[in-house]
């Protein structure tokens, strides 16, 4: 695990977000780029966390004034990084280390490739960013 920190900032978001639904929440991470807040919630909450037909996210939207987006959380990487493409079949996870860099490899069908980037490399950012911060890793990319 890394040393990040949770902020003060961070930490009111998830005792919020907590509060309203019900689920265990485990991380809150703030996107600097985009100011989109990332919640990994507990495994087994994510329903919980995301309400029936979206509701809890959209109270939580217009209470934070924020996009959310909300993740099951795993402490193994190669789980972790499967939470982060939902709707994505990920073939295969390879982790590899060179000296300090943690570098991880993503195989996805042909099919799927354009689902697991995202408009504008948006997925790719988001998961980069989350698994920087949790796990360290300075590369991915999707094969």
């Amino acid at each position: 695990m890394s040393e990040d920190r949770i902020t003060v900032e961070e930490l009111k978001y998830m005792s919020i977000f907590s509060e309203v639904t019900g689920a265990t929440v485990y991380r809150c991470l703030v996107d600097g780029e985009t100011g989109k807040l990332y919640f990994l919630v507990k495994r087994g909450d994510l329903g919980k966390a995301i309400g029936r037909n979206g509701r809890n996210v959209k109270v939580l939207c217009d209470l934070f004034k924020r996009q959310i987006e909300v993740f099951e959380y795993s402490e193994d990487l190669v789980e972790m990084v499967k939470n982060l493409f939902p709707g994505v079949e990920i073939l295969r996870v390879d982790v590899s280390e060179r000296g300090e860099e943690k570098i991880v490899n993503i195989s996805v069908r042909e099919e799927d490739k354009g689902k697991a980037i995202g408009r504008d490399g948006r997925n790719v950012k988001r998961a980069r960013s989350i698994l920087g911060r949790l796990f360290k890793v300075s590369k991915l990319s999707i094969r």
